[in-house]
């Protein structure tokens, strides 16, 4: 990777929210995720991301998502568990084109069934998109 593109993954991870002390929980890892947004994470946070069998309090969850993976509601209220209140979930899907793409309107449909609410997407890569999500306003 070049010095160019190293500091524009690092720019996109600090771009997501995160800063220095974050606890982040990441879900749905394969091996297509994008390396280097992960790594751009954990170098700003400056510790490595909790997995799901982690129970600590996170401040933020990021979420591989893809078209195969299943129930999207039900993956969305699993990473509710740990989040912290005021925490922010980041559900990165394929982009348009690419293997496993997920529609934006099955993000929309399944958020609110889940207890979040859809507030910006971001291009934080070649192939991936992410969705930033947020538990609503409890009356």
């Amino acid at each position: 990777m070049s010095d160019a593109d190293a500091g524009t993954v690092v720019f996109v991870a600090g771009k997501l929210g995160f800063k220095d002390g974050d606890l982040v929980q990441e879900l749905g890892y394969d091996e297509d995720v994008d390396f280097d947004l992960r790594d751009s994470i954990e170098d700003l946070v400056g510790s490595g991301l909790l997995d799901e069998d982690d129970h600590e309090v996170a401040d933020a969850v990021i979420l591989w998502w893809r078209s195969e993976d299943g129930d999207l509601v039900d993956a969305l209220v699993d990473a509710l568990t740990t989040l912290d209140e005021g925490g922010v979930v980041w559900i990165l899907t394929p982009k348009s084109g690419r293997n496993g793409y997920v529609p934006p309107a099955e993000i929309q449909e399944a958020a609110p069934t889940a207890g979040l609410h859809l507030t910006t997407t971001a291009g934080v890569s070649a192939d991936w998109a992410a969705t930033r999500l947020v538990p609503r306003k409890k009356q």
